[in-house]
């Protein structure tokens, strides 16, 4: 069978955090009812002229400076003419020719350790259009205007990446970027961040490109990642059957699994792009892009960088906090109050991430503070509780709204039995018991005398009602079956 090779570009769609639109001052709050949000700039009503939002122009400065872009000092805004429902003005207004954001680049880390260097080809400002609702509307389109006219920036890669895989982790790095950046919040439920995915195959080992499509409006990283899988396979299909690869734009059923052909893939004369006659060119001097660079916060990677050396974290688990702001700072908290900044690393990626993705929570809505997270850990720190005993226990406890660790402790009595007279006691009484064992612990090899261990620890956790702490009672253990 002959073996085939990915092709895949992506155009991503990233909401500005700007509290008006792009060329008026209607709102862009989420979630306000149909139609309150679009003002009659929005709509291009006869004797309006929009006003270009410098709010939108600096987010774009940032992202390109972010990603070692150009930043062109002049750019222009375009017509871009379709008819659609939703787009009331039959035009968009957004950058063809001359764009904000010129070709850059940002690394991405593989699953093998490996960095990947994607190009971007460029990343222009637009404005959004309308919704068209479909659900409620028996035999009918309802239309929401409140989106129209949002700002958004449209990133465009090359045709870089050669696997889900791949972009996957490309779009996971761009949300890390924005939201640090704090150029959007990145909520993809919201439609802060959607994906359009070009997907083409080629025999493996050939230059030329194939007949891409194109699909639209994926608003997760499974569904984009799902949809290429797809598509990959779809065209893979079609051609291993003798058809035709058409180049056309789909849309991707998250429910079914599987995409549909929507409309025949335009080009960029189709839609019959020309400078738009009511906004003057974007002029940028150097001054300007220089202040925007002085205040660029920090970046996920330079933060991964200095939880490695600040916290002596490894790479990979540094990369991972660094990740999402949100989640670093919340570590960074956990860290600071507790003292351990690896046991706090430890919990943050392992039971909270996992009870947060449990119950669909994000870092920000979690209902035990990062304080609290860290008198847990201190709590296990000073041999107060075992870390079994804090996350089969204390953890869920704290999670459901029981109150703190040290209320939760002692309200059900889990404090752990430190004495070293009391647990001396429990452990003559077991091993009194037990002498055939303590025999053959005593005749078996190194080897062999871990694993009897564990036979003498279970009755002794079991008498002291799982209460005792078992690194006291391993070290009396193996000080008494010695002797």
């Amino acid at each position: 069978m002959m073996q085939w090779e990915t092709v895949i570009g992506l155009e991503i769609h990233v909401q500005l955090a700007t509290q008006s639109k792009i060329f008026s001052g209607a709102p862009t709050r989420f979630g306000a009812p149909p139609n309150t949000q679009a003002c009659a700039i929005d709509l291009a009503m006869p004797g309006t002229l929009p006003v270009l939002n410098e709010a939108a122009v600096r987010y774009a400065v940032m992202f390109g400076l972010a990603i070692d872009a150009r930043i062109n000092p002049r750019s222009v805004f375009e017509r871009k003419n379709y008819f659609y429902p939703d787009l009331p003005k039959g035009y968009q207004t957004s950058q063809l020719a001359h764009p904000i954001v010129g070709s850059g680049h940002v690394d991405i880390t593989l699953a093998d350790g490996s960095t990947k260097s994607i190009r971007i080809h460029h990343a222009h400002l637009e404005e959004d259009a309308g919704k068209s609702l479909h659900e409620d509307f028996h035999g009918m389109t309802g239309i929401d205007l409140n989106r129209a006219g949002t700002p958004l920036i449209e990133i465009v890669t090359e045709p870089d990446l050669r696997s889900a895989a791949e972009a996957l982790a490309f779009a996971r790095t761009m949300h890390a970027i924005v939201t640090s950046l704090g150029i959007s919040d990145g909520d993809m439920s919201q439609g802060s961040m959607r994906f359009d995915v070009n997907v083409s195959v080629r025999p493996a080992g050939t230059s030329a490109l194939g007949t891409r499509t194109e699909t639209k409006n994926l608003n997760s990283f499974k569904f984009m990642e799902d949809a290429i899988r797809f598509e990959v396979e779809r065209q893979i299909d079609l051609i291993e059957k003798g058809q035709a690869v058409v180049q056309e734009t789909r849309l991707y059923n998250g429910d079914t699994g599987a995409s549909r052909a929507m409309r025949s893939k335009e080009e960029a004369n189709d839609y019959r792009y020309f400078p738009c006659p009511d906004l003057l060119p974007v002029c940028l001097d150097q001054a300007y892009i220089d202040a925007v660079r002085a205040q660029l916060p920090e970046l996920p990677d330079a933060r991964q960088r200095r939880f490695v050396s600040a916290y002596g974290l490894g790479s990979y688990d540094a990369g991972l906090l660094a990740a999402e702001l949100p989640l670093a700072q919340y570590f960074e908290r956990v860290a600071e109050h507790c003292g351990d900044a690896k046991l706090s690393a430890n919990w943050v990626m392992g039971e909270l991430t996992a009870a947060l993705n449990r119950s669909g929570l994000a870092v920000t809505a979690c209902p035990v503070p990062p304080e609290g997270l860290a008198l847990l850990i201190q709590r296990i720190i000073d041999g107060s509780i075992s870390g079994k005993t804090a996350k089969e226990d204390v953890f869920p406890a704290m999670w459901e709204g029981a109150g703190d660790a040290d209320g939760i402790i002692a309200a059900r009595g889990l404090r752990q039995v430190s004495d070293s007279s009391a647990l001396e006691e429990l452990v003559d009484q077991v091993l009194a018991q037990r002498p055939e064992q303590v025999a053959q612990f005593r005749a078996a090899d190194d080897g062999k005398r871990k694993k009897l261990l564990g036979g003498f620890m279970g009755p002794i956790m079991a008498a002291s009602k799982g209460q005792a702490n078992p690194a006291m009672v391993t070290a009396i253990l193996q000080k008494k079956l010695s002797d």
